[in-house]
C-alpha cells in the first residue's frame, strides 16, 4: 500500500459528496437506492462515524457508521464500507477499519456491528480471521432484492458480524496473532461460487437456500461462526459456542 494514503474523519460536504460519488462507482445502484449526502452529514453529526482513506486528495474508500443502543449501551451500526476498485487487495479496507476501531474507543464504545453477504467468502475471511468478529446472528433478504449487479439478483440474506473491539480476540486478531480455535460443527459452501455465471443463478439460489438453513439451524443451537478456511474445492465456515466468547 503506498505510503501516500492515510485514513481521516470526513468533516466537510466536500467529503461527503465524494462519498457518495464513490458510492455510485462501487456498487452501480439506482439512484433510490444510493444513500444521499445528507445521512452521512447526519451520521457525523450525531455520534456516528463518516471516515475516509485517502491517497493523496483523492478518496479511494469509506466507512459509514451510524450510531446505535442496544439494552442501554452504545455501540455503532459500520452500514457500508466500499474500497474503489484499483485499490482492493491492498490494505485500504484494514485501514478504514482499524481507524474506525480506534475513533470508537477514544469515545469508550466497544462494540461495532456490521452484515456482509455468507456467500462472499472474501469479507468472511476479512471479518472473522482477520479482524476477529464473530457472527451470531442470519438475516433472510435483509435489504429485500436490490438493483446492484453486484448481488446478482438474490436475496440479500446477510450474517452480522458483531466485533468486541478490546476483547482478547480482537486484539490478537488485529495483532495479527489470532490462534485458530477449535470448531465444534462446520458449514461448507462450494469454492467456485464466485466464478458463478449470470446462467447459473438457480444454483446459486439454491445454494443459498441451503447455507440458510445451516446457519439459522446452527445459531438456534447456540454455536457462533469463528473463522474461514478454504481448499481448491470448498470454503468452511468454523462454527463453536458463542458462550466461548
Amino acid at each position: 500500500m503506498s505510503a501516500a494514503i492515510i485514513a481521516r474523519s470526513c468533516v466537510s460536504l466536500g467529503d461527503f459528496h465524494a462519498c457518495v460519488a464513490l458510492q455510485r462507482e462501487i456498487w452501480g445502484e439506482d439512484d433510490l437506492e444510493v444513500e444521499p449526502a445528507t445521512l452521512f452529514v447526519v451520521a457525523a453529526h450525531t455520534g456516528g462515524q463518516v471516515i475516509g482513506a485517502y491517497d493523496g486528495n483523492t478518496l479511494v474508500g469509506y466507512t459509514l457508521a451510524l450510531a446505535a443502543v442496544r439494552n442501554g449501551a452504545p455501540f455503532l451500526h459500520s452500514h457500508m464500507t466500499g474500497v474503489r476498485a484499483n485499490y482492493r487487495d491492498r490494505g485500504v479496507g484494514r485501514m478504514l477499519k482499524l481507524f474506525q476501531r480506534d475513533e470508537a474507543l477514544s469515545r469508550d464504545i466497544r462494540l461495532i456491528e456490521w452484515t456482509f453477504d455468507p456467500l462472499e467468502l472474501r469479507n468472511a475471511h476479512f471479518n472473522l480471521n482477520r479482524l476477529g468478529t464473530i457472527c451470531r446472528r442470519y438475516l433472510a433478504n435483509l435489504y429485500g432484492i436490490t438493483t446492484s449487479p453486484l448481488h446478482r439478483g438474490l436475496a440479500t440474506d446477510r450474517l452480522v458480524a458483531e466485533w468486541y473491539l478490546d476483547s482478547p480476540r480482537v486484539v490478537a486478531a488485529v495483532s495479527g496473532e489470532l490462534a485458530p480455535s477449535p470448531s465444534s460443527t462446520t458449514i461448507e459452501i462450494p469454492s467456485s461460487l464466485d466464478d458463478s455465471k449470470p446462467g447459473d443463478l438457480a444454483r446459486v439460489h439454491s445454494i443459498q437456500a441451503a447455507t440458510r438453513e445451516r446457519f439459522t439451524e446452527s445459531f438456534a443451537k447456540g454455536y457462533a461462526a469463528i473463522a474461514v478456511s478454504k481448499t481448491a474445492d470448498t470454503s468452511t465456515y468454523h462454527l463453536a459456542p458463542w458462550s466461548d466468547f
